[in-house]
């Protein structure tokens, strides 16, 4: 008895000793945090008491916000989204659409599902276990510096809904293990830490444990478990929620009068989208606030031909800078449900402006008008994308057919890498070309570089060969390399009286000068 009153005060102890540490990590990173920016706006202020000028004040503003962003941060950990209603959750749907945002990097990464139990639902707050999943599939991902694997998994044991990350990354020691959540310890060299905090506060809140298993050089394991919602999966009807917004007649001066309101709920209401705003805009000058406020005016007051021309200059952004397509669909899907609330409330304080048949009909006009601006948008981000790529082919195929002019009549063609019959049909169509565009008299055609030529790029040079003399251009073809050469042996045909050959591209060269020399002195 007394040594399990032992073994406990141990283990109390150990726990004490792991809330000190925990406490103490995050006294001292909020120090580090908040005192780096204030000791600088300290510094400023000093400065500008001996020199008025608009950097000064320009370096300490942004180091306040800095500051700011990070009680921000940590009191958003504390208490995310408090006014967020519990929902029934299908943690399978979350998933898919949260893996989606990631394509850019499944080239590298390969994502595997195994959803055992879809259909199943939990109940709690979608947005935040949203953001939460983003955050781990975020740093899975950020985890594998090369290439690697990373499985997402779901099922069901008995009341609980057991999710489970796993990825091939660096892995964690154990030591670091039980610091794990607490904010401004992280793993990452220039990490807060925040990021991991939210998603244990948002675990919790949800009435949810979190697990870690970790292999240094092997991976990461996180297992979160909820408790399933047992309730019949019948039709819920959908829940608008009233706002206090200012009222108007018109429905456009609505949307402009509570335009702050609505970008209020959007950022709300898009949740792995919001934080990546600010970098849109720096990336291709994108403002995705501004944009929605003029998508959403142009929809109120009918405008078609602006909706699709909007479209297709969003496509053509998104396509021109590589922004991920997904998180755009996210943010189009969070702007059409923000603006039916609006919709909603319009309706609401105005005694029922619309009758039924009016709504019916504003619905219908107003979802016409949104799946055309998605429509147009994919179209042409999938046209600029297209062209893009037929622009990289045709300059791939130039560059793997490079004509090089040694005079204006004489010009070098250096053939690398392996030749084959869509190749062949590239060189074919650029030498002719070339040789009646440019007047070339004289092409050497250097295979040195050659590694390998199947039996029908050896007849369609051959060819070639026969076309360039009957447009009175002479051939000379040099480093021919003894595996081709027991190719063209084996296929039965010859370059004799066809084309002058040459050891090298060296003797073809100095052969051209020795000629030029003789002429000179003739």
């Amino acid at each position: 008895m007394e040594r399990e009153e032992a073994l406990s005060m141990v283990r109390n102890d150990d726990a004490h000793l792991s809330q000190l540490a925990s406490v103490g990590q995050i006294a001292a990173g909020i120090a580090h945090e908040i005192k780096n920016p204030l000791t600088a706006v300290k510094g400023f202020l000093q400065l500008l008491k001996e020199k008025n000028e608009q950097r000064y004040i320009d370096i300490a503003e942004t180091e306040l916000n800095n500051a700011l962003d990070v009680l921000q941060n940590l009191l958003q950990v504390s208490r995310p989204d408090l006014d967020e209603p519990f929902e029934r959750v299908d943690l399978t749907v979350e998933l898919e659409a949260i893996i989606q945002l990631f394509q850019d990097q499944q080239y590298r990464v390969s994502v595997t599902t195994n959803f055992e139990s879809p259909g199943t639902y939990i109940y709690g707050k979608k947005n935040q276990l949203k953001r939460a999943f983003f955050n781990l599939l975020k740093n899975a991902f950020e985890s594998i510096p090369g290439e690697g694997t990373i499985v997402v998994s779901q099922h069901v044991i008995g009341d609980s809904v057991v999710v489970k990350l796993e990825d091939s990354g660096t892995g964690i020691s154990r030591d670091k293990l039980q610091l794990l959540g607490t904010p401004f310890f992280s793993t990452k060299e220039n990490g807060t830490g925040m990021g991991l905090a939210f998603v244990y506060s948002v675990v919790y809140q949800n009435n949810g444990t979190i697990e870690v298993e970790s292999e240094e050089q092997v991976g990461t394991t996180f297992t979160l478990t909820f408790t399933r919602d047992r309730r019949k999966n019948r039709r819920e009807t959908v829940h608008l929620q009233k706002l206090e917004l200012q009222e108007t007649d018109e429905l456009r001066d609505f949307f402009i009068k509570n335009r702050d309101k609505f970008e209020e709920q959007l950022l709300l209401e898009s949740v792995n989208v919001r934080d990546k705003i600010d970098k849109i805009l720096g990336i291709g000058n994108i403002n995705l606030l501004e944009n929605a406020h003029k998508l959403v005016l142009f929809i109120v007051d009918g405008r078609e031909h602006e909706v699709i021309h909007f479209a297709k200059q969003e496509g053509v952004v998104w396509a021109k800078h590589s922004l991920t397509l997904a998180f755009k669909l996210e943010w189009i899907q969070s702007v059409r449900r923000v603006l039916w609330s609006f919709l909603f409330n319009f309706n609401s304080d105005n005694n029922d402006f619309y009758s039924k048949e009016q709504f019916f009909s504003l619905e219908k006009r107003i979802n016409e008008l949104m799946d055309q601006f998605l429509n147009h948008l994919f179209i042409s981000y999938s046209q600029y994308k297209d062209d893009l790529i037929r622009a990289h082919r045709m300059m791939v195929d130039d560059l793997s057919v490079p004509i090089i002019p040694l005079t204006k009549t004489i010009s070098i063609l250096p053939l690398i890498g392996q030749i084959d019959k869509q190749r062949s049909s590239t060189i074919e169509d650029k030498v002719i070309t070339q040789i009646g565009t440019n007047g070339i008299s004289k092409l050497i055609i250097d295979l040195s570089g050659v590694v390998a030529m199947d039996h029908d790029a050896i007849c369609r040079l051959i060819s070639l060969i026969d076309g360039v003399k009957m447009m009175g251009c002479e051939v000379v073809l040099t480093g021919i390399r003894p595996e081709i050469v027991k190719l063209i042996l084996r296929a039965g045909v010859t370059f004799e009286n066809k084309a002058v050959t040459k050891g090298t591209l060296q003797q073809a060269l100095e052969d051209h000068l020795t000629q030029s020399t003789s002429l000179s002195h003739a």
